[in-house]
């Protein structure tokens, strides 16, 4: 696997000292076998897909939903480390990480909910530790070479700025407004991630955007923040159970879904109540 730059390294070490170990989850009840007891820890990305409201969990050891009794249930076959994860439209995936093998998966993609993953590009070269869908666009930080990329076919990338960053979020009205989660605050791009400002505060650990005036932060803590502004100010609305975060998605303006020290947790109601869809067990970092 490729060194990432001194600078990537050194910022991703100061956020990882404070945010818990990456849990893992749960799988899809007709693609595998749930095993008596099966626990998932080291969680990467959440998602939704659209087409049946199924929840689905990357993990350090694969892609898991639960199943019929909300217990963890591998999707497929494969025990890969998901880092980058996103729902892109009905049983449609991207992905990265690494093989369990060993090395980087560059950009992956599935059609059939998970259950099989087709390579696209940079495989062996690039890890993707972000992953976004919008605009008929995959925008990816590549945390391998500490880049914002984006790509419209998945086999041919633009490289933007060079960014020591953890997560990204896309406008949904905006193809060209890009934000960073940094060691600085909130970076925002105006160009599709060719450059970005410095990062404001407050700083969060990741971000999902959702629609026009819900944009969410999760800070170090298991905070929610809310902006309806595009990230230039921010309200606290919420905190998830289980301190320090691992994951967040935000399905719709009042949708939510975050992954913490002790489970992965659902608000249908921007924040006021969550509720536990997955445990979580919590024994190390990544």
């Amino acid at each position: 696997m490729n060194k990432r730059p001194a600078a990537v390294a050194a910022t991703a070490l100061a956020l990882a000292l404070t945010l818990a170990a990456c849990s893992g989850s749960g799988g899809d009840a007709a693609t595998g076998s749930a095993a008596s007891g099966t626990t998932v820890s080291h969680i990467h990305g959440l998602g939704l897909d659209p087409a049946d409201q199924r929840l689905y969990v990357a993990t350090h050891e694969g892609v898991y939903s639960p199943d019929a009794k909300g217990e963890p249930e591998l999707v497929g076959d494969s025990k890969d480390d998901f880092m980058g994860f996103t729902v892109a439209g009905a049983k449609t995936f991207y992905a990265s990480g690494h093989p369990a093998s060993g090395g980087n998966k560059g950009l992956i993609k599935s059609t059939d909910a998970g259950r099989s993953w087709q390579s696209l590009s940079l495989s062996g070269e690039s890890d993707f530790h972000a992953l976004e869908f919008a605009h008929g666009t995959v925008y990816g930080y590549d945390s391998t070479n500490g880049l914002v990329r984006t790509t419209k076919d998945g086999v041919s990338w633009k490289d933007g700025a060079r960014l020591e960053a953890i997560d990204i979020a896309v406008s949904p009205q905006d193809p060209d407004l890009v934000l960073a989660t940094t060691a600085d605050g909130v970076a925002r791009s105006a160009d599709g991630g060719r450059t970005f400002a410095k990062g404001e505060k407050p700083v969060m650990a990741f971000l999902s955007w959702a629609a026009k005036n819900a944009l969410y932060g999760i800070d170090t803590s298991g905070g929610v923040h809310r902006s309806s502004d595009g990230g230039r100010t921010w309200k606290k609305v919420a905190t998830v159970p289980g301190g320090q975060p691992q994951a967040l998605t935000a399905v719709d303006a009042e949708h939510i879904l975050a992954a913490t020290q002790t489970g992965v947790y659902e608000s249908k109601n921007g924040g006021n109540a969550f509720t536990k869809r997955l445990a979580v067990e919590s024994n190390g970092a990544h």
